[in-house]
């Protein structure tokens, strides 16, 4: 829509967003990793949540280094272990969060498992983990948060996950599955708090982005890679846009 297109060809607006806070899942590399660093230049505090503890030889980077990183920028940083495939996690760290900093206004969905397989190649432990991990994790992190959110009277909720399709899902069905329910919660989070000073919005690149995934796994060719600060660039596009009818 006309709105859409002035957006996206516009360049990105930022304000400040000191004393407020976000929570980043899969925040110990990566695309989380250039989203907690984005939004820690902008003045948010962060919380580093994802399950990387302990620094390993082929996955740099923990939520202790990473949060190391936002304070050098001079926020707040709160590094969380968290396993989104159990609940009890995920609401222990929004009762952490909620006790450290006092608010929640940010939550950036971008813990993700990958599996690209045919329907007929995915075990039932890899379709478990992955919708667990994807739609499952999502939902509930969401959840969680919603409500202090509304408190407030202010939320930005943005999922890493793709438009829903009917085609092209050929081998990697499962995970189409999985990374359509992280969706699903964003179009939700849209419509049920509309007006209410709370937007969502499901993040999609158009090619792949470098990444340990993409290089462990193959996916496609180097040269059509992009750098993951094009996805931060996006959220903080997000995060910041004061239009509460763009959602």
């Amino acid at each position: 829509n006309t709105q859409l297109n002035y957006w996206m060809n516009s360049k990105i607006r930022t304000r400040s967003l000191k004393n407020r806070v976000a929570i980043v899942t899969g925040g110990s590399r990566g695309i989380g990793r250039e989203c907690i660093l984005a939004l820690a230049r902008l003045g948010c505090d962060v919380v580093v949540a994802a399950k990387t503890t302990d620094p390993h030889p082929t996955l740099p980077g923990t939520i202790f280094t990473v949060a190391d990183e936002a304070r050098a920028l001079g926020v707040r940083a709160l590094p969380f272990k968290v396993d989104l495939r159990n609940a009890e996690q995920i609401e222990r760290m929004v009762e952490t969060v909620i006790a450290r900093f006092g608010r929640i206004d940010i939550l950036i969905n971008n813990a993700s498992a990958l599996w690209w397989q045919d329907i007929s190649d995915t075990p039932t432990r890899k379709y478990d983990l992955i919708n667990q991990v994807n739609a499952r994790g999502t939902f509930l992190t969401t959840k969680f948060c919603l409500p202090h959110m509304k408190k407030n009277g202010f939320g930005r909720v943005v999922t890493m996950s793709p438009p829903i399709a009917t085609k092209g899902i050929a081998g990697r069905t499962a995970y189409c599955i999985s990374k359509y329910g992280m969706t699903l919660t964003a179009l939700g989070v849209a419509e049920e708090y509309y007006g209410e000073g709370i937007t969502a919005h499901s993040l999609w690149p158009a090619t792949i982005i470098e990444s340990l995934a993409s290089k462990n796994f193959q996916l496609g060719d180097r040269s059509m890679w992009r750098k993951a600060t094009i996805l931060s660039d996006c959220v903080v596009g997000l995060v910041c846009e004061t239009d509460e009818k763009f959602t």
